[in-house]
């Protein structure tokens, strides 16, 4: 028999750890250094006894700032190693791209264009039904290739699918209901959407999400989303796990 699901005031952190989940930032660097600064603030003001900051993926695309991102993220893992991050979609159609670039793509269709400029590479607009040159695209491709370091590339294929603390299962865009947290296909973990977010039922574990956005964070009985269009609505949010005390936070700036 299945394990009888967790309502999400019901849920809980492990013992005496803070839990952190920051939503989609797609390249607003300035958003995300905005958040961590609020975060460390709290953590020297209130000395919680152990911590960690879940970063929910799709770290590039659409802003101005994806390389600077991705910087900010090496840096601040390698500085410590309760600073965790997952895979977004957006993160896994960089790398394929590079690995193999597809005029119709992910990266080429939604954003793509912002995450090459930001390496200081021009791509050719526009679709592939329009003109769009494939010696263009070749040799955008191949210089993309050339800007973006070994180091971005390992950081972006070291990230897991998702994570579990305590009551709480961390993934980019949902899980498939019926299926055993352990056992969900990465393909659904990063895309997923309506038969994840209309299930009506309880989950083994209170799901924390982005890739869909919200104009506001999203607090239902079986998940949380926290993905708020940061790119363009210039709000960056977090969800805060504290034992059984729960809250959000959120960062603004300019509009993108």
């Amino acid at each position: 028999m299945a394990a009888p699901g967790i309502h999400f005031l019901d849920a809980r952190a492990p013992d005496g750890v803070r839990l952190y989940a920051i939503g989609d930032v797609h390249g607003r660097l300035d958003l995300l250094a905005a958040m961590h600064r609020g975060i460390a603030a709290e953590i020297s003001k209130e000395r919680p006894a152990d911590w960690r900051v879940v970063h929910l993926g799709d770290y590039v695309d659409r802003g101005p700032a994806s390389k600077g991102v991705i910087d900010f993220l090496i840096e601040v893992r390698k500085r410590d190693p309760r600073y965790l991050m997952l895979a977004g979609n957006h993160d896994i159609g960089f790398l394929d791209f590079l690995d193999a670039p597809e005029p119709d793509g992910l990266f080429m269709r939604y954003g793509g264009i912002q995450t090459a400029q930001s390496y200081g590479v021009a791509l050719p607009q526009g679709s592939a039904w329009f003109g769009r040159s494939e010696a263009a695209l070749r040799q955008g491709h191949a210089a993309l290739v050339e800007a973006v370091p070994k180091t971005h590339v390992d950081f972006l294929r070291s990230l897991p699918f998702s994570l579990t603390f305590g009551d709480f299962f961390f993934c980019h865009a949902g899980i498939r209901p019926g299926v055993a947290l352990e056992e969900q296909d990465t393909q659904d973990l990063m895309w997923i959407r309506d038969v994840f977010h209309n299930h009506p039922g309880l989950y083994p574990k209170i799901v924390v999400h982005g890739h869909t956005p919200v104009p506001e964070a999203e607090v239902m009985a079986n998940r949380v989303n926290v993905d708020t269009l940061a790119w363009q609505s210039g709000n960056l949010t977090a969800l805060v796990v504290d034992g059984a005390d729960k809250r959000i936070l959120a960062m603004s700036g300019e509009k993108g």
